[in-house]
């Protein structure tokens, strides 16, 4: 059965696109863009190459819709969960959220970036999605406009070097710090 997968209790579940694009996902976190082959995918999903090419209709068609689910996933669906709190905490909030999630998919993503322009361009329209709403916390809470733009980019800067502190002494701040360092983004 093409795309069946057996799910432990003896009933077979059809393998979807969602479960293709996790495994993308993972793979793409621990073994960077070249790990993305569709027999190696298949294998762990338990599942022939056939279920692969049901869903998509060659690996371009995988690779973007892997980084469409990314920027779904760490940007627009981030920005959501924001907007859903009281205004003063929601920089307090993507910081702790931010400077807490694990970013090894994101450092995946930016090595892809310098081996592929279109990847590139993507990235590139994240990151100044990302800013430009970091600016909006910003302001909303007090900053003025032309100084917003600054702070966040810096903000966002810090965001990014954290990815690649290599001493975990140094990899991760407390929340109560983090919205310390916030309040002097505000002022």
């Amino acid at each position: 059965m093409v795309g069946a997968v057996t799910n432990g209790t003896g009933n077979d579940d059809r393998l979807g696109k969602s479960d293709w694009i996790d495994q993308g996902l993972r793979t793409l976190a621990s073994g960077g863009a070249g790990a993305l082959k569709v027999g190696p995918m298949a294998e762990k999903l338990k599942v022939s190459r056939g279920s692969f090419y049901w869903h998509f209709a060659d690996i371009a068609a995988f690779k973007a819709a892997l980084l469409q689910s990314w920027q779904e996933r760490m940007t627009d669906q981030v920005i959501r969960d924001v907007a859903g709190k009281d205004g003063p905490d929601r920089l307090k909030f993507l910081l702790q959220r931010g400077f807490a999630a694990k970013s090894r998919l994101d450092r995946a993503i930016r090595t892809w970036a310098t081996e592929d322009k279109g990847v590139a361009a993507l990235v590139a329209a994240v990151d100044a999605e990302r800013i430009a709403y970091i600016a909006k916390l910003l302001v909303a809470a007090g900053v003025a406009r032309k100084r917003a733009l600054a702070r966040a980019t810096f903000l966002y800067w810090a965001y990014l070097g954290q990815a690649i502190v290599m001493d975990p002494r140094h990899a991760a701040i407390p929340a109560p710090a983090l919205d310390d360092i916030g309040a002097l983004f505000e002022t």
